[in-house]
């Protein structure tokens, strides 16, 4: 089984949310990845995007990609010890849905705590029709 893997270090800044949807695009075309690529695009833009929002800083985040199989696997890595949390859908908090989105649309996802931070990931297999 052949494994492509890439990585990508970003400022947590806003234009870092369309580089890394733009990131993960262009690399599922070159690697004719049988995912939705806008599934997998939506989904890094939304754990992007929390890192921009909550975390921040001067560190670096870390886009990751890897597809082994059927199987890709996209993380995002950033200095915060603070785990991701799914919110409930509120009419008061036009925000915060991203992760819920990640949990409905994604085979798999969660995070790992690391020693200088955490890694938030999601796996996406074969897009289906």
């Amino acid at each position: 089984m052949t494994t492509t893997a890439a990585s990508f270090d970003l400022p947590p800044a806003a234009p870092s949310i369309q580089a890394a949807r733009h990131l993960v695009l262009e690399l599922l075309r070159a690697w004719n990845a049988p995912q939705d690529r806008d599934d997998a695009a939506l989904l890094v833009t939304e754990l992007v995007a929390n890192v921009v929002d909550h975390v921040g800083g001067d560190e670096c985040l870390t886009l990751e990609l890897e597809a082994s199989g059927e199987r890709l696997r996209i993380a995002v890595l950033d200095g915060s010890s603070i785990a991701p949390v799914v919110q409930e859908l509120s009419a008061e908090r036009p925000r915060g849905r991203g992760l819920l989105m990640v949990q409905q649309i994604a085979d798999r996802w969660g995070s790992e705590a690391r020693p200088e931070g955490k890694r938030v990931w999601f796996e996406l297999g074969p897009a289906e029709g």
